[in-house]
C-alpha cells in the first residue's frame, strides 16, 4: 500500500514537473567591456540602447564601495557572475537586462569618469582613481576584459524573464523603494496605500508573486495609480522623483475626506475593471504576474473615464487584444513622459469612445 502511495506521488510530482516546465532557448556570449558598455550608453537618451533596463526592475543603487568592489574584481581578472539577457518579441532586437543591470551600470559609471573608487583592499594603490586617471594601457586593458552573457532568446516571455530575475535575486540584500518609503514617510497616507493595497479584489485582480508582496510591490501599484491619476501629464524622466515629491506633496492636505474619496475612487476602478475585463490587470488566464506598466495603463485609464463619465458601460473591451495596445505596454515601454501619457489615454479614450 505505501509502495502504491509511493508511486502514485512520484507520478503526480512528475506530472507537475512536465506542467511547469519551461523551455527555454538561449545562448551564450562574450563581449568585452568597452562593447557591453557601449551597448548600454549609445541611445540611452532615446530609449533605443541596445541593451536596456525593463520597467520591473527596481532603481536599487549599489553604493560607492561595492562599485569599487565590483571594479577591483574585474581589474585583477576574477570571475564575474553572467550578465543575463533576453531579446525581446519586438523586431528591433533590443536586449533586455534581466540580471546584471547594476554591475553594466557600474562599469558605465567608471569608463565616463563618473565613479572614482573607494575602499579596495587588494588594489589599495587605486583609491580615490577615476578610469582616465590610470595608465593608458591599463585603461585599454580594462576595457577588453571581456563578460559573459546568456542571452535568451524570443521565446522567453516577459513572466519567464521576471521569474529568473525574481530567482536570482531572492535572498540579496536589495531595499525595495516602498520599503524605504515606508520607514520614512510612516503616516496616514502610506497607511492609506496598504489599505488600498490589502482589498481582497485588489489581489484577485492583479496577482503578484510572493517575493513581490514580501517586497511591497503592491503598494507601489496602488502609489502609481494616485499619483499619475493627479499628473500623469507632468511627469518627468525620474519615476523615483516624481512618486516621492507626490507623496511629500500629498501628505500637505492629506485628511480624513482626501483619504475616502481616494479610497472611493480606487475601489470603483476596481469594480470597473472587475465588471468589464475578463482577466482583470494580466494578460491572460495563462498569466500569474501582473506587468506593472498594464497595470498602470488600464488603472489610470479606467479611473480618467470614469471620472468624465461615471455610468461608464462599454460594449467592448476587444482593443486589448491590438497590436497597438500591446506595444504601449509591453516590457521595454519606457517610463518618458510621452510614452506614459500615450499608454493612460489610450485607455481612457477607448472606454469614452466605446
Amino acid at each position: 500500500m505505501a509502495n502504491d502511495k509511493d508511486i502514485a506521488l512520484k507520478e503526480l510530482a512528475e506530472r507537475e514537473i512536465i506542467e511547469k516546465e519551461r523551455v527555454v532557448d538561449y545562448n551564450t556570449k562574450e563581449y568585452p567591456v568597452e562593447i557591453v558598455v557601449q551597448k548600454y550608453l549609445t541611445g540611452i537618451e532615446t530609449d533605443e540602447n541596445e541593451l536596456y533596463i525593463p520597467d520591473y526592475q527596481r532603481d536599487f543603487s549599489w553604493d560607492l564601495k561595492r562599485q569599487s568592489k565590483f571594479i577591483e574584481s574585474v581589474m585583477i581578472g576574477l570571475p564575474v557572475p553572467y550578465i543575463f539577457v533576453a531579446d525581446t518579441e519586438k523586431s528591433d532586437g533590443r536586449l533586455e537586462i534581466v540580471d546584471g543591470s547594476q554591475r553594466i551600470r557600474t562599469l558605465a559609471a567608471f569608463l565616463q569618469d563618473e565613479l572614482r573608487l573607494v575602499g579596495l583592499e587588494k588594489l589599495q594603490a587605486l583609491n580615490d582613481f577615476t578610469f582616465s586617471e590610470l595608465l593608458l594601457s591599463r585603461q585599454r586593458r580594462f576595457g577588453r576584459r571581456t563578460m559573459r552573457m546568456i542571452e535568451l532568446t524570443n521565446k522567453a516571455d516577459e513572466e519567464v524573464r521576471r521569474d529568473i530575475f525574481e530567482r536570482i535575486n531572492t535572498g540579496s540584500d536589495i531595499l525595495k523603494d516602498m520599503e524605504v518609503r515606508r520607514g520614512v514617510n510612516d503616516g496616514p497616507l502610506i497607511d492609506l496605500l496598504e489599505e488600498c493595497a490589502s482589498i481582497p479584489l485588489f489581489k484577485s485582480l492583479a496577482p503578484l508573486s510572493e517575493t513581490s508582496e514580501k517586497r511591497r510591490e503592491r503598494e507601489e501599484f496602488v502609489l502609481r495609480f494616485f499619483a499619475y491619476l493627479d499628473g500623469y501629464q507632468t511627469f518627468e524622466r525620474s519615476v523615483r522623483d516624481f512618486l516621492n515629491e507626490w507623496i511629500k506633496n500629498t501628505e500637505k492636505t492629506f485628511d480624513d475626506t482626501l483619504k475616502q474619496n481616494m479610497l472611493d475612487e480606487f475601489n470603483r476602478m476596481l469594480t470597473f475593471v472587475s465588471n468589464y475585463f475578463p482577466h482583470g490587470f494580466v494578460k491572460s488566464s495563462k498569466h500569474s504576474r501582473t506587468p506593472r506598466i498594464r497595470f498602470e495603463a488600464i488603472a489610470v485609464g479606467v479611473a480618467l473615464a470614469l471620472r468624465e463619465n461615471p455610468n461608464l458601460n462599454p460594449a467592448s473591451v476587444n482593443w486589448l487584444a491590438s497590436r497597438e495596445f500591446k506595444e504601449l505596454v509591453t516590457s521595454d515601454a519606457s517610463n518618458s513622459r510621452p510614452k506614459v501619457i500615450r499608454r493612460i489615454e489610450f485607455v481612457r479614450d477607448k472606454l469614452i469612445a466605446s
